[in-house]
């Protein structure tokens, strides 16, 4: 198996390929559209970097997976299922994600089933990918629809646990809990044997440090800065309620929201041909 990280640096996001050296078979996680928020145009800058990739290497991309509804950055997997033909993952409970903002930003046309994605995963599902198998975590915490997928010996952990100087995801959005993120580490991640290899969602570079993504569950438990073994759940979700508590929105959040909700498709064109996301007011 070959794993090759693609790092978005507008977002901070890693994105990742995986494959099969012999039958070429491959996944992608996280793929990101790119999104300029001065003119507010779209464009596939970053991915189409990932898809040169791809064509080089006659991979085959069975699925575009995403570990949950990102709130920084919008999501390429609408993309790459028009220029590859694959399939779009994501947790079982995105219905939940999507009735709660559909509520909350008032989405008249936005779908509440589970659409456009091809597959719902839930605990302890396997996706078939050719010759690749992988296994899902449901690790909720930082949103309640989280999930990390298991390959190997690799985990990749989308935003509930960062390299070991960072520490872990935020838990402050809807239904999201530190509560939950505390048990979904100690007992789905740290619950893996410890040489398992762990490919974070995003490195936000402290200190200013150079490019890390690849930690392990071994290391996470010894030095993670909010959450390592000996770490209680008093102390982790104190930490976190305190930390949350002081961090603004996300600079995308709501175009983020309105179009992974979709899978990476934008909304749909109104009467005049206009597409549009809504941005409330306080």
């Amino acid at each position: 198996m070959e794993i090759k990280a693609f790092f978005e640096q507008d977002s901070s996001t890693l994105c990742y390929l995986i494959w099969d050296q012999q039958s070429r078979d491959a996944v992608i996680i996280d793929p990101v559209l790119g999104y300029d928020s001065v003119n507010h145009k779209t464009h596939t800058t970053f991915i189409d970097e990932v898809l040169s990739f791809i064509l080089v290497e006659g991979l085959r991309v069975h699925w575009s997976l995403e570990t949950h509804v990102h709130a920084d950055h919008l999501s390429a997997g609408a993309y790459l299922r028009l220029r590859l033909g694959a399939k779009l993952g994501i947790a079982q409970a995105i219905c939940g994600i999507q009735n709660t903002f559909k509520e909350l930003l008032n989405l008249e046309s936005q779908p509440i089933d589970g659409q456009p994605f091809d597959g719902h995963f839930k605990d302890g599902d396997y996706i078939e990918a050719g010759t690749l198998t992988l296994q899902v975590l449901e690790t909720p915490g930082h949103t309640p629809a989280c999930i990390s997928y298991a390959v190997e010996d690799a985990l990749f952990t989308g935003d509930a646990l960062f390299m070991p100087d960072f520490g872990t995801g935020r838990c402050d959005f809807p239904n999201g809990s530190a509560t939950q993120l505390f048990d979904s580490i100690q007992r789905k991640i740290y619950g893996l044997p410890d040489e398992t290899r762990i490919f974070v969602g995003h490195d936000y570079q402290p200190g200013g440090r150079e490019l890390r993504f690849e930690t392990s569950v071994g290391e996470s438990k010894r030095m993670n800065k909010q959450v390592r073994m000996d770490t209680t759940e008093a102390e982790f979700v104190d930490f976190r309620q305190t930390r949350d508590a002081q961090l603004n929105l996300p600079r995308l959040i709501f175009q983020a929201l309105q179009v992974n909700l979709r899978g990476g498709e934008l909304p749909p064109a109104e009467s005049n041909g206009q597409r549009y996301v809504k941005l409330p007011i306080v």
